[in-house]
């Protein structure tokens, strides 16, 4: 297949005002498109740092687990500090990010962020995600869209799903450690449409003396007519999935014997997750005007049970306690956008979009002492309603061949309700936010483009803690925080495909946050933390050898200090530093196919004082293919091809063994999975 190639001046004008109609479905067309590499061309993106991984990209990535699919955002480690089923952890420009917090997630236009939550603020499950019926993840960094709300300060992933296969398809993987996968999916023409279907089964307990366990259901099925530009789709989907969990164990234990890297210190770690949505969508497109809406209903469920501090708090029953969690999240936004012209002499065009978002959350959690997952004293029980709501006017210019601009406005308006088992932290919060944006992109050369970017953005707080006046646990007085904190970024960048073959996109951003207020879900309670500053630069080198072979390198620095005094030191906890990834594809060389990609995943301070650090990780994976026939393949992906023994995650905190007569302050860590290999069967028909 042969990559479509277009002028810059054409390619700026398809990225404003693509409005015409499509003869495929959208999947179909990043297919024809773009083959392999990601899409930053000249005059698509207002940023260095925006971009869209097509579907050809992502299923050439050698993931081990779904929420990897989002490491194809340069400069962004994801990681896993527990049992398979659990969230994932998070890395991007200087954050850690916990479980999702100011990196903003969606999946067909769904927010994955679950705000409020029973263990995180913004937590981010994406085990229900099928990676076959990806299409496309679009990507932004930084607050310099109005578009984007909460949660989206670091970043902001898209993930859309096809909405037909290109053919179907049945796979079987097996791999070590009781490690089995199906996936069937299909999309036969209905009634003048298409009905998309998807099933994948999934088992595996990893390298684990005590085995994960994990066990989860993955269903999908949708109808669409029309096309991804003018048409419409109704989609159904449900997750389910249980597992046990070998949390992060002291240094100190594996040290002199005790454990082992693999063992575990509670057996009954583990938990259970369901998600269940529906969800439509619809656009209309014109050559005066374009209209979106899209509406979804999510049912949550998720019973996790975690012991990190092992017989810290009660030496007889130990630290285990649960966090119970049931929602229901509904939404629907929409968007409108007028289309100008002027004379060709003018060089003038414009779109105007305004736009509104609504969402609420009914949100049973809790937090419990437990024992073996039985439940022995109550931290907190809460009722949550939050509801919240957004309108937003962008104005995107083409003022020239070489200068454009986009310059909008949001404003944000929050609901806290909380219900809770103390009247004094029950009550009512409200908080409002006007975030502004400019993006400028000017291309003084005909293959090079600079972008200066600026704009406002914010992560709401859990609602608990804007209505809190005691600590649940020391019943101690504590003051109420605000529900919405405003971020201020800035951002320098370059993009340029002057070198045949190659495309190299260079970014200088700095980030603020008015304070690093941050839920404690393994407490019940919620911490005001300093007011930060992040500086970093990006380098991502894109470069197609030949038609056959494909090279890339992302690398990224931030660094990160809170600016607030404080006595102990100035640099945040789990901070990212240092992070690159440099990988080769493979294909179109005849039957054969294939990549390599290593990964980086630089120290860390533990601690404010930067006395205590982790140490870095480095892992190698790769995939070898073979088409057997035109509808046949076997493919075999290797992770950590050189065995290395680091670590996935490292914290430093507070413990206490059994055998121990006090706490003692350790690294705590959860160690990467030893070389692994799995074998893979597909066929389409």
């Amino acid at each position: 297949m042969k990559t479509l190639r277009v002028s810059p001046i054409a390619a700026a004008l398809a990225s404003l005002f693509f409005h015409g109609a499509a003869s495929a479905d959208e999947f179909v067309l990043q297919r024809v498109l773009v083959e392999g590499a990601r899409i930053n061309k000249i005059g698509m993106t207002d940023s260095a740092s925006a971009g869209t991984v097509n579907a050809k990209d992502l299923q050439d990535r050698t993931v081990y687990r779904p929420g990897e699919l989002l490491e194809a955002m340069p400069g962004l480690i994801a990681s896993q500090h527990s049992g398979e089923g659990k969230a994932n952890q998070f890395y991007l420009r200087g954050f850690n990010l916990d479980h999702g917090t100011d990196l903003s997630t969606s999946v067909d236009g769904m927010p994955v962020n679950q705000r409020s939550h029973a263990h995180g603020q913004g937590w981010t499950d994406l085990n229900f995600l099928i990676p076959e019926l990806v299409s496309r993840l679009d990507y932004r960094k930084g607050p310099y869209s109005s578009t984007d709300g909460d949660f989206a300060s670091a970043g902001k992933a898209s993930l859309a799903y096809a909405n037909r296969l290109v053919a179907p398809i049945a796979s079987v993987t097996l791999g070590q450690d009781d490690y089995a996968r199906t996936v069937l999916a299909g999309s036969p023409d209905l009634a003048g449409g298409n009905l998309l279907y998807a099933l994948e089964l999934m088992k595996n307990d990893g390298p684990w003396t005590r085995p994960d366990g994990y066990r989860k259901v993955n269903a999908v099925l949708r109808y669409s007519r029309g096309y991804s530009n003018n048409g419409w789709t109704v989609t159904g989907m449900h997750y389910q999935g249980h597992w046990n969990s070998t949390d992060q164990i002291p240094l100190r234990a594996v040290q002199n014997g005790q454990l082992g890297r693999f063992d575990a210190l509670d057996l009954s770690d583990g938990g259970e997750a369901k998600r269940s949505s529906i969800s439509g969508n619809w656009r209309r497109t014109t050559d005066e005007s374009a209209t979106a809406l899209n509406a979804y209903v999510i049912r949550n469920q998720l019973d996790l049970y975690s012991n990190f501090t092992y017989f810290l708090n009660d030496p007889v029953n130990g630290d285990q306690f649960a966090q119970p969690d049931r929602r229901v999240t509904t939404g629907v936004d929409g968007s409108h956008t007028w289309h100008a012209y002027k004379s060709a002499d003018g060089k003038l065009m414009s779109d105007l979009t305004a736009g509104f978002q609504l969402q609420n959350d009914n949100i049973f959690n809790g937090l419990y002492d437990t024992r073996a997952r039985q439940r022995i004293a109550t931290t907190r029980e809460d009722h949550i309603v939050e509801t919240s709501g957004a309108v937003y006017i962008e104005s995107a210019t083409m003022w020239s061949e070489s200068l454009r601009t986009v310059i909008g406005a949001r404003a944000n308006r929050y609901r806290f309700d909380v219900a809770g088992d103390r009247v004094e932290n029950s009550g009512r919060a409200y908080d409002t936010l006007v975030t502004p944006t400019l993006s400028i992109a000017w291309a003084p050369f005909k293959h090079t483009e600079l972008y200066l970017n600026y704009g406002h953005g914010f992560h709401s707080n859990d609602a608990r803690g804007t209505v809190a006046t005691v600590d649940p646990k020391t019943l101690d007085p504590v003051d109420a925080t605000p529900g919405l904190v405003r971020s201020r970024g800035m951002e320098l960048g370059l993009r340029t495909i002057a070198i045949p073959k190659m495309e190299t996109t260079v970014s200088l951003y700095r980030l603020d946050f008015a304070s690093e207020l941050t839920y404690i879900g393994d407490a019940g309670n919620t911490e005001a933390g300093d007011p930060s500053r992040r500086y970093g630069v990006e380098l991502s080198n894109i470069y197609r050898v030949n038609k056959w072979l494909a090279l890339n390198v992302d690398a990224a620095y931030a660094r990160a200090r809170s600016r607030g005094g404080n006595l102990d030191g100035d640099r945040i906890p789990g901070a990212v530093e240092g992070v690159a990834q440099a990988g080769l594809t493979v294909d179109g060389m005849g039957p054969w196919s294939g990549a390599l990609r290593v990964r980086y995943f630089g120290p860390r301070p533990l601690i404010e004082d930067d006395s205590v650090r982790s140490h870095a990780s480095t892992t190698l994976n790769g995939r070898i293919g073979y088409r057997i026939a035109k509808d046949m393949r076997i493919e075999l992906e290797g992770f950590n091809l050189t065995n290395r023994r680091d670590s996935a995650i490292d914290y430093y905190y507070e413990s206490r063994l059994a055998n121990e007569t006090q706490g003692v302050e350790d690294i705590h860590f959860h160690p990467i999975e030893p070389r692994t290999f799995r074998l893979t069967f597909v066929k389409n028909w």
